[in-house]
């Protein structure tokens, strides 16, 4: 069973982005020369970093792996591991763009297999070996003249990284842990990582109950209500027990309180809401409310909808931008140390949330989301 392992810290990840100049160079893969070895494996470097995909997932990659839908380039890939082959997976421009750059130095290696990305390193290998991805990268680190780590020493330098921690798995460790600290949800974490299991994939989420209580004690004092008046909370208590996670804020209603945020009598419209308590941890969230409402505001108007209908959705947004006006002018006279505090706070509260599925019933009466 696949498990939630220890991260590169990104401090670390930087200082790899800026030394791959060297990776590849003094590697024999083949019939590869020094330029084409240093070319291909940058590319699967990269494709380890941005997808998270298994050593092997990366290295058995077939010529027509590049996709698009209507969203953008995807990555098809076979999962060895659950036997589930030709998965797509989104992947970034820049992702592609690597790809492609390989593609094109690779059509000049005449002993490479024509169904895969990445040539073996003898004849009789049709792709490249996980075995050799993943000496490549770890020949390239211990080449490294420094590696700090993101502590430091008594003496006041950093503690230099232990490079053994570095291999091609790390890499998908950090994807999902990236995603998990930014607040994707669990369900759509367990897509994109292709797991099974979503207990594995709840093993990103795990927060100490301790960092969990000094989040909420920090974000628990910038605490608004629909109005935008200041209602902090004195304790990390209060903010569990007397409140309920919803998608754009905290709910003090009792009822709903009790029902576990799935009891709200108004379906949702927060801002309208005297038990409606926000913090700085659900802006991203209300900011991309405002902008579904926006959007449902332009279509409603454009299909002739009832005066009430679009009337009901310009209070909403409007309501929500109060509270988002509020909240930005509070944290813009922070000083910065307290800033950074609360942002790390609010991450961390974000990746609680993500953790589990929040309720959402659409005022329109469609299904629940959760």
């Amino acid at each position: 069973m696949e498990s939630a392992g220890k991260a590169i810290p990104e401090s670390v990840q930087r200082q790899l982005d800026v030394l791959t100049d060297s990776i590849g160079h003094g590697f024999t893969h083949g019939a590869l020369n020094n330029a084409q070895t240093h070319q291909m494996f940058l590319t699967a470097y990269i494709i380890l970093r941005d997808t998270g995909r298994r050593t092997l997932e990366v290295a058995s990659l077939r010529t027509d792996c590049l996709s698009r839908d209507a969203t953008g380039p995807v990555l098809v890939y076979d999962n060895h591991k659950a036997k589930r082959h030709g998965r797509r997976l989104p992947i970034l421009e820049s992702t592609a763009a690597s790809i492609a750059e390989w593609s094109e130095i690779r059509s000049n290696v005449p002993t490479a297999h024509p169904e895969y990305l990445f040539p073996g390193s003898a004849i009789r290998e049709k792709h490249m070996s996980s075995v050799a991805l993943s000496s490549a990268i770890r020949r390239w680190v211990r080449g490294f003249v420094t590696l700090d780590g993101d502590q430091i020493g008594e003496d006041g330098l950093p503690i230099p990284f232990d490079r053994a921690l570095i291999h091609p798995y790390a890499f998908r460790h950090s994807y999902a842990q990236r995603h998990a600290d930014n607040g994707t949800p669990i369900d759509v974490l367990r897509q994109l990582m292709d797991h099974k299991s979503i207990q594995t994939t709840g093993g990103y989420y795990t927060i100490t109950a301790d960092r969990k209580r000094k989040a909420i004690e920090t974000v628990g004092k910038l605490v608004i209500d629909s109005s935008g008046a200041p209602a902090p909370l004195s304790s990390a208590t209060i903010y569990q027990m007397r409140s309920v996670a919803v998608p754009f804020g905290n709910c003090t209603e009792p009822s709903n309180v009790k029902a576990g945020g799935q009891g709200c009598p108004i379906r949702f419209q927060c801002a309208g809401c005297g038990f409606y308590r926000p913090d700085p941890s659900y802006l991203p969230a209300i900011e991309e409310h405002i902008n579904s409402l926006s959007a449902d505001r332009e279509i409603a108007s454009a299909m002739s909808a009832a005066p009430f209908v679009i009337d009901n959705l310009d209070a909403q947004i409007a309501a929500f931008r109060t509270v988002v006006d509020t909240m930005r002018s509070s944290l813009a006279q922070l000083d910065a140390d307290e800033r950074e505090r609360v942002d790390q706070a609010s991450a961390v509260l974000r990746k609680v949330r993500a953790g589990a599925s929040l309720p959402l019933q659409d005022v329109t009466g469609r299904k629940a989301i959760t």
